[in-house]
């Protein structure tokens, strides 16, 4: 069986086997194991999402449709998960605030500044962001309520992890309708951006067989290096003086997303800002609607009881990365200045967080 065409990307693949060596070898060394593993995932992430896609053209545009939407942040899950697992729950709920701020204003940011660098402006399908950003704005709503409420004048401890597993199953049946309305109802909308992605994303189709062994292979990886990843915060942000949130947020966020950020850098090269705000506006509301209730339902099968009671400032962080999308993106164009003006945001939230 031929081995998959490798991208520049996957030539961070030898951090797999030097995070191992780095893990057993120099066990003293957190840094070195959290730098590694760090690195390691970007293109394991990466395999996964093309493996994901191979599959999702090879089975039809339903259950394509599903599958690319279902595993496109399985590589968030699974260092979530193992993040969970280790009782870093600051570090899980500050992974999502950043996987959330990180996708929207880091990777829509670079992707409308490079793309625009060349150009007066880029278009894309003003109804397909207005529905994306709309169901957005309501998950970013249920997930800033629970922090809400907590900091208010009269707080009910006792009901935070209840209460988060009740909006936890909200968000779960409302990533089914919106599931439902960008591959049933209104396929129509997104026919480009999954054309498009077939085409210019994954390259030459692989086979059935192939795209399995790949995402399996990828998978397992994934794990072992989260669990290498988790391991190792302690000691690294001890040594680099980093907090638990400023890793997650960060750190943690953009190694889960680093993929998809070079995908809509690139597709935003090409003129192709559909797909670019579609990544960065989808992979948003897959961490918000799917990936942090399943991490809530989780907990509660691992004894690691987690709620969604957020700090002030990923609350700011959160809906100042929502208002700002949303701003952007509704007019259906985008401009170089834009884009700059999100980093910039982001830059910001990010020295905040340092600071915190």
């Amino acid at each position: 069986m031929k081995l998959p065409r490798l991208s520049p990307l996957d030539a961070l693949l030898v951090c797999v086997p030097a995070t191992l060596a780095a893990r057993w070898i120099w066990p003293d060394r957190p840094v070195l194991s959290f730098a590694s593993s760090c690195l390691a995932v970007v293109p394991l992430a990466g395999l996964m999402g093309r493996a994901t896609e191979a599959l999702a053209a090879r089975v039809g545009t339903a259950v394509g449709g599903f599958l690319s939407a279902t595993f496109g942040n399985a590589a968030e899950l699974i260092l979530g998960l193992a993040a969970l697992r280790a009782g870093e729950l600051a570090v899980v709920k500050a992974s999502i605030t950043g996987a959330i701020v990180g996708n929207l204003l880091l990777v829509f940011g670079a992707a409308a500044f490079a793309g625009g660098l060349r150009r007066e402006k880029q278009t894309f399908n003003a109804t397909a962001a207005g529905a994306g950003v709309a169901t957005l704005f309501l998950a970013s709503v249920a997930l800033l309520v629970p922090a809400l409420l907590h900091h208010g004048a009269d707080p009910h401890p006792e009901k935070r992890v209840p209460f988060s597993v009740a909006i936890s199953l909200v968000l779960l049946a409302t990533y089914a309708l919106s599931l439902r309305f960008s591959l049933g109802t209104h396929a129509h909308l997104y026919d480009v951006e999954v054309d498009e992605a077939a085409a210019g994303v994954s390259g030459p189709r692989w086979s059935v067989r192939r795209a399995l062994g790949v995402l399996v292979g990828a998978t397992v990886a994934v794990a072992v290096m989260s669990e290498i990843l988790v391991g190792s915060i302690e000691g690294a942000a001890h040594a680099l003086g980093l907090s638990r949130v400023f890793v997650g947020v960060v750190v943690v966020a953009i190694v889960g997303n680093a993929a998809e950020h070079s995908t809509a850098v690139l597709m935003a090269l090409r003129d192709r800002m559909d797909l670019a705000l579609h990544i960065a506006v989808e992979s948003s509301k897959q961490v918000a609607l799917l990936v942090a209730p399943a991490l809530v339902l989780a907990g509660l099968a691992l004894g690691r009881p987690m709620d969604l009671v957020f700090t002030p400032l990923e609350v700011v962080a959160v809906g100042a990365a929502t208002g700002a999308i949303i701003l952007v993106a509704l007019d259906g164009e985008s401009n170089w200045l834009e884009g700059a003006m999100l980093v910039a945001v982001y830059a910001v939230l990010g020295v905040a967080f340092y600071f915190a």
